[in-house]
């Protein structure tokens, strides 16, 4: 079971339900590569890209059938929207007459909320929104999904079905998605980003890069597993490892110095803003 899933909320593993995918990007691939492993018929999915090269990859790769928008949710019981969030508005109103009554719209776009999705789609069809992130292709995504006004309680079932083929499942009421983005959503670029200062740090201290590369990424792995199996909060864990007057201390002393911690906080901030503003248009 799902973490944070309503107690009135079943999720089930497999779904025969039909599936219209309109975007198979790297977000969008991933899903369906955990559907696929997670049960998924892939007899009962449609794709859709607006790059036909694309498209016809992933049909040769997972071996289900493209179509155009609209064509793909005519006959969908779910339809899962995995757009750039600048590409949505043209999107829905393709998909707007076609749309099979009583169809769940899943969205991972950032920023793109369920009022903006429901405005623009037929009186009462059942939204809900979600926010993935690229360790999905690993099977190791963390999502968070909110339903719209229409989403009932097996919809949002549905939902996060879909999503936990490739990681785990939380929900959270809309308000959050902004900050949810910002943290996850986004957080795989902030933990590439600190290997990549740390494998360059190594290199600079004379090592190989490929020692370099290995030391860090098993070093992220360990203190990762870690923190999930000990569930000691990290300042616990950090505190274990800073021994008074040694060399973990006076590394964490330069970053407080420059104010690293600081420098998270506002980059997530501002992540969070640029979500709000996707919404906007």
């Amino acid at each position: 079971m799902s973490e944070n899933v309503p107690e009135n909320v079943s999720v089930n593993a497999t779904s025969s339900r039909r599936l219209a995918l309109l975007g198979v990007g790297v977000m969008g691939e991933a899903l369906l590569s955990g559907l696929l492993r997670s049960g998924q018929d892939a007899a009962q999915v449609v794709v859709g890209d607006r790059y036909e090269a694309r498209a016809q990859h992933i049909v040769e790769t997972y071996g289900v059938t493209v179509a155009l928008p609209a064509e793909a949710v005519a006959g969908a019981d779910t339809v899962v929207l995995a757009v750039k969030p600048q590409d949505m508005g043209s999107l829905l109103e393709e998909i707007h007459d076609a749309l099979r009554p009583g169809a769940l719209v899943v969205s991972i776009a950032a920023g793109i909320t369920t009022a903006y999705l429901e405005a623009r789609l037929p009186e009462g069809t059942p939204v809900a929104r979600a926010m993935p992130n690229t360790p999905a292709l690993v099977d190791q995504g963390m999502a968070a999904v909110s339903p719209g006004t229409h989403c009932g309680t097996d919809d949002l079932a549905e939902a996060m079905r879909l999503l936990e083929g490739c990681g785990k499942v939380v929900t959270v009421p809309e308000k959050h998605q902004d900050a949810v983005t910002a943290i996850s959503g986004s957080g795989p670029a902030y933990i590439f980003y600190v290997v990549e200062a740390m494998v360059e740090a190594g290199v600079l201290l004379g090592l190989p890069r490929v020692t370099s590369t290995e030391l860090v990424v098993q070093t992220l792995f360990g203190a990762a597993t870690m923190l999930k199996e000990t569930g000691e909060h990290p300042t616990v864990l950090r505190e274990q490892v800073s021994s008074p007057g040694g060399t973990t201390m006076s590394a964490l002393r330069q970053l407080d110095d420059h104010k690293v911690r600081a420098a998270f906080l506002t980059a997530m901030e501002a992540a969070a803003q640029r979500s709000a503003e996707l919404a906007q248009g």
